[in-house]
């Protein structure tokens, strides 16, 4: 059996996913870093900190091109040396991405591969592209959305405009300054 492909991401509540002029530098944007003050309580008992101990079980990782950049491509390694997937729009051959990572024009080669890397646990998605792209394909089976209680007003959208996709409420956390919000996606 293997785990999901679940998108794990920190979200506005007007639906940003960083600021606006997100870049090297100011990689969540202006103003974007609060929506990771939920983090202070990631360690312990609570909810927060359940969230993160199940991202960092995960077995492998989908990231767009965008955020695997704007996270110093992460040293080559997310969490624990798991295998990372890059999706682009375009490879240049003499771009070695770091440690594990490797970079995927194929929406579809991406996800079986992260599966199989994953084997019976689940794979971690980061990034508005990444989690669009596989949304598309019919690829990404939950959303794990950290909602932070914040209107950024402008930034980066985690979802555009597109097909209309219909989710199940699997899961409701609630800690200081976050709601933990997962959803199935319905097929």
């Amino acid at each position: 059996m293997t785990g999901p492909i679940r998108l794990y991401m920190t979200i506005s509540l007007d639906g940003f996913v960083a600021g606006p002029d997100d870049r090297p530098g100011q990689e969540m944007g202006r103003g974007g870093f609060r929506l990771f003050d939920w983090l202070a309580d990631g360690h312990g008992d609570g909810p927060s900190a359940q969230v993160v101990a199940e991202a960092t079980a995960t077995g492998a990782l989908i990231s767009g091109r965008r955020t695997f950049e704007l996270a110093g491509r992460w040293g080559g390694d997310h969490h624990d040396g798991v295998p990372i997937h890059v999706l682009t729009h375009h490879v240049d051959p003499d771009d070695v991405p770091p440690g594990s990572a490797r970079f995927y024009t194929d929406v579809v080669a991406c996800a079986e591969e992260a599966r199989e890397a994953a084997g019976d646990r689940g794979v971690m998605v980061h990034g508005a592209g990444a989690a669009q792209a596989l949304l598309k394909a019919g690829l990404l089976d939950e959303l794990d959305l950290q909602v932070v209680p914040v209107l950024l007003g402008a930034g980066r959208r985690l979802f555009g405009e597109g097909a209309q996709i219909e989710l199940e409420p699997v899961r409701r956390l609630e800690d200081r300054g976050v709601l933990h919000l997962r959803y199935a996606v319905r097929r």
